[in-house]
């Protein structure tokens, strides 16, 4: 059996996943074998990093992203006005909600698109600047001046 870190020959460092109950034959697994504690610990410290990652499923939004949030809460304040105020979600039909839904990702994308936009526009005035700052080569006298692609 080889290490399941670095492949060397195991020396009889184990692991098994403690999650999964006693009678589930992936407790225990052939392929989680280690050559030394180093590697033993070292594979550990990934499966807790690799555990707490899909617990936290979601990642934290951009900045730009929170704005976009923030720009679909007018459109939805709007509509749930329109629906009435009083009433709790669950008692929203299904196409208010489906409606409820289709706002809020619009007004989300439309933010992120008008943001994106607003990106590209700053970075090409910024590489068109420093364009227009180089100097442009002088052709020689009799020199053919067309680019030769």
């Amino acid at each position: 059996m080889t290490c399941a870190v670095c492949s060397r020959q195991a020396r009889g460092f184990g692991h098994f996943n403690a999650a999964l109950p006693r009678t589930d034959p992936r407790r225990y697994s052939q392929r989680w074998l280690f050559c030394s504690m180093r590697c033993m610990n070292a594979f550990s410290t990934l499966m807790k990093r690799l555990t707490s990652i899909q617990e936290d499923a979601l990642i934290d939004p951009s900045d730009m992203e929170m704005a976009a949030m923030c720009a679909a809460l007018a459109p939805l304040g709007d509509y749930v006005s329109t629906i009435g105020m009083d009433r709790p979600l669950a008692d929203y039909r299904k196409d208010e909600v489906l409606r409820l839904v289709e706002v809020v990702i619009d007004a989300y994308q439309a933010h992120m698109l008008d943001e994106h936009e607003r990106m590209a526009a700053k970075d090409r005035a910024f590489f068109e600047q420093r364009l227009a700052a180089q100097p442009q080569p002088q052709p020689e006298s009799g020199a053919n001046t067309r680019i030769p692609f």
